[in-house]
């Protein structure tokens, strides 16, 4: 049990239920009664740790970008792949919404990211202005966009296939990357967002019976009378569930079922080889994988590319339909998948990080050479779209309309 004087009265982000939150010791977590939802987390370090892994991540992110990440030797020919020149070959062979794409999320997103977060921690840990709830809020926003790790899985598919025809060498750059890679997933596991928050501007319990709604950014809570205001410490607009979220969602999760028939129809890349050209749809790269003895890869591939889509399209249609229903059946599995489908979305851009490391080294002449496809520019606009659909969407609904229900 815990004092009912040392919590905080709350609203889950998840489902909407208003509880006591207790104050947890270190190495702790809460979660929500109803529908498990994590709340809040309590990591040893404070903020010391996740600033000097932010800190490690934003400077080996500097020689990854500034080294070769790959160097590639075949018939006394010789390339080597940086981060940008995936992005330049797309842009030089026409590709331009591919190439802004793995500019974005490989090179600009992760600089902003954690220059930002650096900006945020480094000014809670050594005093400064305290006026950087917007900053924090941002960096939340950009977070699920910041693909490092997924670049990562990415050059190592891409790894695999090339040293089935070529001799590869991984360079200092693509060491680096490794490391940032690294030092970001123990960042996310370190980092407490509501400590930061409160480190920002501490909450102040309201009035006894007050009506109030929870900042949809920051979980700030406000009373109800200042819905349509800006959120007193992160500045977002205040609504007590996502504006229009469910038409939104319904449209982009329309726009991804049409965008997925050319995505797995067409080509995402072609391979010209001697003279012979292959043209290799995502089922295709699979099955190149499998004969190639690469079935790990070959699986990751398959999840990434064809299961991950469509879980998020068909999970995302399932939400909707009941919630339209007003439907109670499965609220807290409907919750569940809600949550996985908003984490793994961005992986499947596994396949558009690969291609743009193919189409850099692979550059041989007659010999060899590799070329993107046009199913590959929908394929990268249905990760897009399922990534704003599933950040569009407001699980609460699925509560509201089966309380209204009952």
């Amino acid at each position: 049990m815990f004092e009912r004087s040392r919590s905080e009265l709350i609203a889950c982000p998840d489902c909407g239920l208003v509880q006591w939150l207790p104050a947890i010791a270190a190495a702790q977590v809460a979660q929500c009664v109803q529908c498990a939802k994590m709340l809040t987390r309590r990591t040893r370090g404070g903020i010391d740790v996740p600033l000097t892994l932010a800190v490690t991540a934003l400077v080996l992110l500097i020689p990854a970008n500034l080294a070769p990440l790959m160097s590639v030797a075949e018939r006394g020919a010789q390339r080597q792949n940086w981060l940008s020149t995936g992005v330049a070959t797309l842009w030089s062979a026409g590709y331009g919404f591919l190439a802004i794409l793995v500019a974005a999320f490989t090179i600009v997103i992760p600089f902003v990211y954690l220059t930002l977060l650096v900006g945020v921690l480094g000014t809670i840990r050594f005093g400064g202005p305290a006026h950087l709830g917007k900053v924090f809020r941002w960096t939340e926003h950009l977070r699920p966009w910041m693909m490092v790790e997924v670049y990562l899985v990415g050059a190592c598919v891409a790894y695999s296939r090339l040293q089935k025809i070529a001799f590869v060498n991984v360079g200092l750059g693509g060491w680096c990357l490794m490391a940032a890679a690294f030092a970001l997933l123990l960042f996310t596991a370190k980092l407490d967002e509501r400590r930061i928050w409160d480190a920002l501007a501490p909450r102040r319990p309201l009035p006894p019976g007050t009506p109030a709604i929870s900042c949809i950014a920051c979980e700030l809570p406000v009373p109800q009378a200042r819905a349509g205001d800006s959120c007193p410490r992160c500045e977002a607009v205040l609504h007590e569930r996502k504006p229009f979220a469910l038409h939104r969602t319904t449209a982009l999760v329309i726009a991804g079922f049409v965008l997925l028939i050319p995505a797995n129809l067409l080509p995402i890349l072609t391979i010209e080889q001697l003279g012979s050209v292959d043209p290799n749809t995502i089922l295709g790269g699979i099955r190149e994988l499998i004969r190639a003895d690469l079935w790990p890869l070959a699986v990751i591939v398959f999840v990434a590319s064809v299961i991950v889509p469509l879980m998020k399209l068909f999970g995302l249609s399932w939400m909707l339909l009941l919630t339209h229903q007003r439907s109670g059946r499965y609220l807290v599995g409907r919750t569940r998948l809600y949550r996985m489908i908003d984490l793994i979305g961005r992986w499947s851009n596994i396949d558009i990080f690969m291609l743009s490391i193919l189409v850099a080294l692979v550059q041989f002449g007659v010999l060899s050479q590799v070329r993107a496809g046009i199913g590959a520019i929908a394929f990268g606009a249905v990760v897009i779209v399922t990534m704003i659909a599933s950040r569009a969407f407001d699980s609460r609904l699925m509560w509201d309309a089966a309380r209204d229900s009952a």
